[in-house]
């Protein structure tokens, strides 16, 4: 479930570090970027230094893809985050964060994002005891986001916490119980972003 092919390690080359696409895969001496961590190709040709432009867009390429979000979505993000109050672009960071399928893989229920969208998808997840199926939902501070107390929901949960390596971030906690679950303690924070990004450049280029 949640299987990403191919061209998607790629990025991680590209961008020069990684995306953590793979799910766990990324964790281990597997991980193509650990591997060969130069751009895809036979032939490695020396590349131009980027432009002001190209820089700008690459970290906003870079978001994009550490999410999984399209250009339509990603500019309701930013419409949103340019009308809020402080900064706009660890208000915009902060949204992308709150986002279910996010949180889904940050609590590790899910081995990437990827497979925290298909798990939303298919009904494994529910929001203050409601299901929510929409990847994209925004959860509040104080929301529980619980597994579904059947079977296959399960399985496929307690399969990513026995490989999941990294820490819950500070803005969510877990619990330990039989039916796994989280709580949202408070909104998401610019410490509590996982992805190296210059979100100022990525302001720079939409405000244009």
């Amino acid at each position: 479930m949640g299987r990403i092919t191919g061209p998607v390690c790629r990025l991680c080359r590209r961008d020069g570090l990684k995306l953590f696409l793979k799910g766990s895969r990324c964790d281990t001496p597997k991980c193509a970027f650990e591997r060969r961590p130069t751009p895809p190709g036979m032939v490695q040709k020396r590349r131009s230094k980027a432009t002001d432009y190209g820089l700008r867009l690459r970290e906003k390429q870079k978001v994009k893809h550490f999410y999984g979000v399209l250009e339509r979505q990603f500019r309701t993000y930013f419409a949103r985050a340019s009308r809020g109050k402080g900064n706009t672009g660890e208000t915009l960071m902060s949204l992308l964060e709150r986002r279910l399928d996010n949180v889904v893989h940050r609590l590790g229920f899910a081995a990437s994002r990827a497979a925290a969208r298909q798990m939303v998808m298919h009904g494994h997840i529910t929001v203050n005891g409601h299901r929510v199926d929409v990847p994209s939902y925004l959860v509040k501070a104080g929301d529980l986001v619980r597994v579904k107390n059947r079977v296959r929901s399960l399985q496929l949960v307690h399969a990513a916490l026995a490989d999941f390596r990294r820490d819950v971030p500070s803005f969510l906690s877990r619990g330990e119980g039989a039916v796994p679950e989280g709580r949202v303690d408070r909104l998401p924070a610019a410490d509590d972003i996982s992805l190296p990004v210059q979100a100022n450049l990525i302001i720079e280029l939409c405000s244009k």
